[in-house]
């Protein structure tokens, strides 16, 4: 090989190198401020939580709604996926479809039906590539997710359930634990049930020997129920986004740094 055309291939290595570089510094500052985000919705999930649970102490028992009756016979799953809209992330978008699919392959051999839900354009391609047009789809706000945005597709979710349009809604999404680290996450969100509330609420719980508040309800702990619960899914589906916007950003500036390191070791 000539020694122009060596010193090209450098040159052009480097660049992109510098480009990595760059994008890798993108993702860390998105990643620190994702992490700021999950850390700020804390206090007000566990309030939602701690209410929500509260109020069905008080009630007794979980009222009769259309969103917490499981159906006896379950005939359709919705499976929703949470993506990103964009790649250069390593496997983060990848994985999530893959364990969508063998979820949904996983119901189909038990001669159930399988409709999709898919948040990130990734997502949303990835099933239409295969044929499986997603009931569902959400694209352009997986960089910084709104709560505006969790709530519509909670919205989504509990009119489709409510109407019997799918009688089991899982979420597939990647939970953040360090940037190498992003762990596949398989959660049931509806129907709800008055154990998966009260399992929920478990890091909100009193400290031993701590006294509870008396709490009067007007109109009574079952109405007030009744409006929490929409809240209880909304926080559910926000919470999932703001984990998969971070294991993105992780993924990414993971994906980033070994790009340049590879960059680095072709120039030597």
């Amino acid at each position: 090989m000539a020694q122009k055309e060596v010193k090209g291939r450098i040159a052009s290595v480097k660049n992109i190198q510098k480009i990595t570089r760059a994008m890798e510094m993108v993702a860390a500052a998105r990643l620190r401020k994702a992490e700021q985000r999950i850390e700020e919705l804390r206090p007000y999930a566990s309030a939602i939580r701690r209410m929500t649970r509260q109020a069905a102490d008080a009630a007794g028992s979980i009222p009769r709604m259309p969103i917490l009756a499981s159906r006896e016979a379950e005939q359709r799953v919705g499976i929703l996926l949470f993506t990103g809209d964009r790649g250069l992330a390593g496997a983060f978008n990848s994985q999530i479809v893959r364990a969508g699919l063998r979820a949904a392959a996983e119901y189909q051999a038990e001669g159930k039906q399988v409709v999709y839900f898919a948040a990130g354009r990734r997502g949303v391609s990835s099933l239409r590539f295969r044929k499986q047009e997603p009931i569902g789809a959400y694209e352009g706000f997986t960089d910084r997710p709104t709560y505006a945005d969790a709530r519509r597709i909670a919205a989504d979710l509990m009119v489709a359930y409510i109407d019997g349009e799918v009688d089991r809604v899982e979420v597939f999404y990647n939970a953040y634990v360090s940037p190498l680290v992003q762990n596949v996450t398989r959660e049931t969100l509806l129907p709800l049930n008055q154990a998966s509330i009260m399992e929920d609420a478990d890091d909100t719980a009193e400290a031993p020997g701590a006294t509870r508040a008396l709490t009067e309800y007007e109109p009574d702990p079952a109405d007030i129920l009744e409006r929490l619960v929409p809240s209880y899914v909304e926080i559910s589906i926000f919470r999932a986004l703001l984990e998969s916007t971070s294991s993105e950003h992780g993924a990414r500036m993971t994906a980033m740094r070994n790009a340049s390191e590879n960059a680095g070791e072709l120039v030597k």
